[in-house]
């Protein structure tokens, strides 16, 4: 049912042009050359139910480059399985060749090499060009927005999510879940909420007071697609008082409430749904067990981890699909639905290749107006990168390691803590590092640079608690991003232990000693939770570091020394 030879042509269709061709210009053009828009969304349309999935976009309307994590540690009883496994061991389960189109797309290695070669991914008007492909042969296919939408750009800062709402709202989607929408607060919300043309779910949001589902959200709509009644259930971000600003959204409470989940799908199988989709915002761990403890879901489009898989996982008879981030994938998923029951599936991964997919003229229209009142300011150039600029990974990026730097210098400190988000493109070697950069990796509604002092031993519960978010063998209880990235420290984490176990051998790099639990250190962060948070913005500590180091060159980060993976 899945076919793994969908996506893998793309990598047949280059793979001679590979090998010793070189990485200049000649070989990025004849890339382009062979690998089509055609192929990218070529699809034996199958059954009576199509599905497209986008989630976790981050407010990205434009190509971009964006570099798949090299380290995605799975635990207990996800330890080396999909989606943690990375690079050659991701490409050699999958059958992709090295160097292919899917290699750049879904892995990285030499990310620096083969983004020369295959040019920028996303956008949403090249998005738009394969949605409305996949409408004109399956016009009632539904089109499905995993949240993280509202969130992650100059523009989208600068408009309050106007932008995103402006440009979402001419994709069409038929419906959407949330997480950093939230973030805009909930009165900012609300009103968009009000106005969106199409349906806002979460089964999950509840009133906190009154503690029962909340008026604005419905928990799960339904459509009449392909003589199929089709329910699609909302799930958003469970952790959002933990993992962001619970302030900025005081009269919402969510959890993952996975008994009135199965209350929900219990509830439209009642009123004859034939066909149960859970758009998910959990992350992919979680929904897996999701699958495992709650019956009767036929689908589950995953996000929130910004996993990226050219199949679906079964667990079950539930399928799970992840697409990727950023407006770098589209999921198509087309299923045969008879009597009740999902007889089979086929799915496609499409990697959105910027230089292959002509853009749609109309949402290109849409997408420069929303931009164009601010093109001077973000385009304004700060700086250069020396080496790849990236972020994605359990650890500290390079990019990350940028903003633990600007930190440290700027604000006189001896510890820098940066928060473990997975948003963010990335920038080639040699390339300008311009505001909007910046910006797309740190815009959000809480960035103020504080610098305050913290003790050795508060240091490593800061430090224990975060790696139980990530590292807790119960997925239920992985509750945010990944491990919180630092400057000025390195340590030891052995990811099999328990809680209060994990970190040890902390070390100041600047003089080689232990941390002291008793000594007070000079700690500089940015993005906390607490209301009233004092400290410049976070993208002008960066920017005034940018600026005088001209050309940012990170030392290769050696600090963090990884046990049990």
């Amino acid at each position: 049912m899945i076919s793994r030879r969908d996506f893998m042509q793309v990598s047949m269709a280059a793979s001679a042009l590979v090998g010793g061709s070189g990485f200049g210009n000649w070989s990025r053009l004849a890339a382009q050359q062979r690998l089509t828009q055609d192929q990218l969304l070529q699809f034996d349309t199958f059954g009576n139910v199509s599905l497209i999935h986008i989630t976790d976009i981050h407010a990205q309307l434009k190509p971009i480059y964006f570099r798949e994590p090299e380290v995605n540690i799975g635990v207990g009883d996800n330890r080396g399985k999909v989606p943690h496994v990375t690079g050659a061991d991701f490409r050699r389960l999958y059958g992709i060749d090295d160097g292919a189109p899917s290699a750049y797309a879904l892995t990285y290695n030499d990310f620096s090499a083969l983004a020369a070669e295959y040019g920028r991914v996303g956008g949403l008007d090249r998005v738009a060009t394969v949605v409305n492909a996949i409408r004109a042969e399956r016009p009632d296919a539904i089109l499905l927005d995993g949240g993280d939408t509202w969130h992650g750009s100059y523009t989208c800062y600068q408009t309050a999510g106007q932008d995103m709402v402006n440009v979402m709202n001419g994709l069409k989607p038929d419906a959407m879940t949330f997480h950093w929408e939230f973030t805009l607060g909930s009165e900012r919300v609300n009103e968009i909420v009000a106005g969106l043309p199409f349906a806002a779910l979460g089964q999950n949001i509840f009133d906190a007071e009154w503690d029962e589902p909340a008026e604005a959200f419905a928990p799960y709509k339904f459509f009449e697609r392909g003589g199929v009644k089709i329910a699609v259930i909302g799930q958003a971000f469970p952790y959002m008082p933990i993992a962001n600003p619970g302030w900025m959204f005081p009269e919402y409470s969510f959890g993952i409430r996975d008994q009135h989940m199965q209350e929900m799908v219990d509830e439209v199988r009642a009123q004859g749904a034939g066909l149960v989709v859970l758009l998910s915002h959990n992350g992919f761990d979680v929904d897996k067990k999701m699958a495992s403890v709650v019956t009767g879901i036929d689908v589950i489009l995953s996000g929130h981890t910004h996993d990226a898989l050219p199949e679906p996982v079964l667990v079950g008879q539930t399928i799970i699909v992840a697409s990727g981030s950023n407006g770098k994938f589209v999921s198509r998923v087309d299923l045969d639905v008879r009597d009740g029951r999902m007889m089979g599936f086929r799915h496609k991964l499409i990697p959105i290749f910027s230089d292959v997919i002509t853009p749609d003229p109309t949402m290109t229209a849409l997408i420069d107006a929303q931009r164009a009142p601010y093109e001077a300011e973000m385009s304004e150039v700060i700086g250069k990168a020396g080496s790849l600029l990236y972020r994605r990974g359990n650890f500290n990026g390079s990019w990350d390691d940028v903003i633990c730097d600007a930190l440290l210098s700027e604000r006189e400190a001896e510890i820098a803590l940066s928060p473990g988000v997975r948003w963010g493109p990335s920038i080639l070697p040699g390339q300008d590092i311009t505001r909007e950069d910046i910006w797309n990796m740190t815009s959000m509604t809480y960035p103020n640079a504080y610098r305050t002092e913290m003790t050795g031993e508060y240091l490593k519960v800061v430090m224990e608690d975060v790696a139980d978010n990530l590292f807790n063998p119960d997925p239920f209880y992985q509750q945010g991003g990944d491990m919180v990235r630092v400057g000025g420290i390195g340590y030891r984490i052995d990811v099999t232990k328990p809680q209060g176990e994990r970190i040890s051998d902390m070390t100041l790099l600047s003089t080689g000693d232990a941390i002291d639990p008793a000594r007070s250190y000079v700690v500089a962060g940015w993005a906390s939770v607490n209301e009233g948070t004092e400290g410049p913005p976070i993208w002008d500590v960066v920017e005034s570091h940018i600026r005088k180091q001209g050309t940012v060159t990170p030392a290769d980060n050696t600090s963090v020394t990884v046990v049990g993976a």
